[in-house]
């Protein structure tokens, strides 16, 4: 068999301005990759790479000639492990990079054998925890229309971003506009560890679900004074990116997050959950703002986590791909009539 393979840039407008406590963001470069076998079926992925973590289009579009090389002399779409191999030793630090060819070749997998994807890993597809939707740092009257918007497309799971010194009249907001929801917070590391032992007291007040990343990844020591004043379940993001890190944070956390694009893909997201489990921590997936070229996989593996965190598509203005459907945030891949990760052209 030969495999041939192409990658494309895409520059995706956001619906509005995404802000975090680093800073805002108003269109996402992704890099979608296309791989193909001899009878033209075709397996789509898609980087969505964050400079926080040294990745950006343009180091994705570099080293993806040398990652998809290694993708067509191995010449088989099931050998997710080889490819894994190969694929790492090319480039370790570009994990967006690499997971774009590990959706990519998933898919085409998947699309072979005439099945979704959750059904090659053997996965229920009822047993999926509701996404959040994500209400960016904005104007305390933004907010509170972003959350209007949200609870009236149906959305019952949100995520507010902090790290202000509004954040107590943000989360005020928050809660009026939407007294019954799901809340849950992530202040991007921009508290510090006693800053987050006095914010969960009052948050956990204000039913708060869970604080996310609340200090610096570079203060384990911080994490874990944070992890044990908190009033609240503390969940690992920026201090877990790779299945190393999943004992690092196991003292120091109730939940770790992972992304498909922290770690360099399904194979190492599907370890980090197993590890995490193992330490007894539960499990959220996020992404980053991504087409469903790339978010459509993620959810395939909500059958595996406690929280899904799965919005990055449905904060774009247009995405060129359909994917999985997640109306109000429900992962609905018993609805999914297609083989493969779901993701399609629109």
């Amino acid at each position: 068999m030969s495999l041939s393979t192409e990658f494309e840039r895409v520059s995706l407008p956001l619906e509005h301005a995404f802000t975090i406590s680093r800073g805002t963001q108003t269109a996402a470069e992704n890099v979608v990759v296309e791989i193909t076998d001899d009878d033209g079926t075709t397996g789509v992925g898609a980087a969505a790479p964050s400079a926080h973590y040294g990745e950006t289009a343009a180091t994705v579009e570099a080293v993806l000639p040398d990652l998809l090389a290694e993708v067509e002399d191995v010449g088989d779409p099931h050998a997710f492990a080889e490819v894994e191999r190969r694929t790492r030793a090319v480039v370790e630090r570009n994990p967006a990079a690499r997971c774009a060819v590990s959706i990519a070749l998933h898919d085409l997998a998947a699309k072979r054998l005439g099945v979704p994807l959750y059904r090659l890993w053997g996965l229920d597809p009822t047993r999926t925890p509701e996404s959040s939707f994500t209400i960016g740092l904005d104007d305390t009257d933004v907010v509170r229309e972003k959350t209007r918007e949200a609870v009236e497309a149906g959305y019952g799971t949100l995520k507010l971003k902090l790290g202000t010194d509004r954040d107590r009249e943000l989360v005020a907001a928050v809660r009026a506009e939407a007294p019954d929801a799901t809340l849950r917070v992530d202040a991007n590391e921009a508290w510090t560890p006693r800053e987050t032992a006095h914010n969960t007291e009052w948050l956990a007040e204000m039913g708060v679900e869970f604080v996310e990343q609340p200090v610096p990844a570079d203060d384990p020591e911080g994490l874990k004074f944070a992890y044990e004043a908190s009033a609240l379940p503390i969940a690992a993001d920026e201090s877990c990116v790779t299945l190393a890190d999943i004992p690092r944070v196991a003292d120091r956390c109730d939940i770790a997050n992972l992304k498909l694009m922290k770690c360099g893909g399904l194979l190492e997201a599907t370890r980090m959950v197993h590890a995490a489990r193992a330490h007894g921590l539960e499990v959220m997936l996020g992404c980053m703002v991504e087409t469903n070229a790339a978010i459509a996989a993620g959810c395939h593996l909500a059958p595996l986590l406690d929280y899904a965190d799965l919005d990055g598509s449905l904060l774009l203005a247009d995405d060129p791909y359909d994917g999985v459907p997640l109306p109000g945030g429900r992962v609905e891949l018993s609805e999914l009539d297609r083989p493969g990760t779901g993701a399609r052209e629109a």
